[in-house]
């Protein structure tokens, strides 16, 4: 397959799964495992549900591989947790929240040929992944395969969506985009977060966000509405295209054909778990994550 087609097909395929990973942020089964295992509510099971396959790694390893959140408020929940719920119960709390909300959110379909497809594909996928440089990928592949089908799929896609973040995070600082300003430029291409969802979610007070707004203004990055300008929204294409570009290795193990299928497989399981409320309304720009 040609590079440039190959990234293509890869980003089509991101945005086709992702929702189907990203169930686990905003369902309500997760918060309950979490506590469950003795974590505090809130976002303290985010941090550390999502790190462990790491290890008990301090804050800094935190802000490291998730990039654009606050430090203060990684601070508040690292290393606490694991003093609360090893890293191994916070994995284990984590998969059976992913069981239980795609259980929910499927319904009859988590038994349906067609997941057991996908997942068989989307684990011949992760073939194509290797660990350099790739931290947060490196610790998710070194967990067990999980035997159900839906499950299957799930970790398939978390470890695919992983690899690609730890790219994206590459070539973020390649580009010369911190974290923040890195968050600040993606809002701004309004295919992600809403504005006020991203501040409160990633930590970021409103001064933060104006001071670093006001720095990428400076830079030419943005106008005075905060919409990107024509150099700024090439810098964002440029990121995408960079992010694509090292995030064929999949895809290539894959096959364009049977990549082709996955996304077909992908976007309508991700269509159903959308349609049975998975995500919260007035978070995203367009109504939920990559549909």
């Amino acid at each position: 397959m040609d590079h440039e087609k190959v990234g293509a097909l890869a980003h089509r395929c991101h945005r086709a799964l992702e929702p189907l990973h990203a169930v686990i942020y905003f369902a309500p089964e997760a918060e309950q495992r979490y506590t469950s295992a003795g974590l505090r509510p809130g976002r303290m099971g985010y941090f550390a549900s999502r790190s462990a396959p790491m290890g008990a790694v301090g804050p800094g390893v935190v802000g490291a591989t998730f990039y654009n959140f606050s430090p203060e408020l990684i601070a508040r929940h690292i290393p606490r947790a694991w003093t609360l719920a090893g890293p191994e119960k916070v994995v284990a709390a984590r998969f059976g929240a992913a069981d239980a909300a795609l259980r929910r959110l499927l319904g009859d379909a988590v038994s349906a040929p067609e997941v057991a497809e996908a997942a068989t594909l989307a684990r011949e996928a992760t073939e194509g992944c290797t660990i350099e440089g790739r931290p947060l990928y490196a610790g998710h592949a070194e967990l067990d395969w999980p035997s159900e089908p839906h499950l299957v799929l799930w970790h398939a896609i978390t470890l695919l969506r992983e690899f690609r973040g730890d790219g994206h995070v590459a070539v973020l600082a390649a580009n010369g985009l911190g974290g923040l300003p890195a968050l600040v430029t993606h809002v701004a291409t309004g295919k992600g977060f809403l504005p006020a969802m991203a501040k409160a979610s990633r930590g970021w007070s409103d001064q933060q966000w104006a001071d670093a707004t006001a720095e990428l203004t400076a830079a030419g990055l943005l106008d005075d509405r905060e919409t990107l300008t024509e150099a700024g929204a090439g810098l964002r294409r440029r990121i995408e295209e960079q992010t694509n570009a090292a995030d064929t290795g999949p895809w290539l193990a894959l096959g364009a054909d049977k990549a082709a299928r996955l996304a077909e497989l992908g976007r309508s399981l991700s269509r159903t778990v959308v349609a049975a409320g998975a995500f919260p309304p007035n978070v995203f720009a367009k109504g939920a994550p990559n549909t």
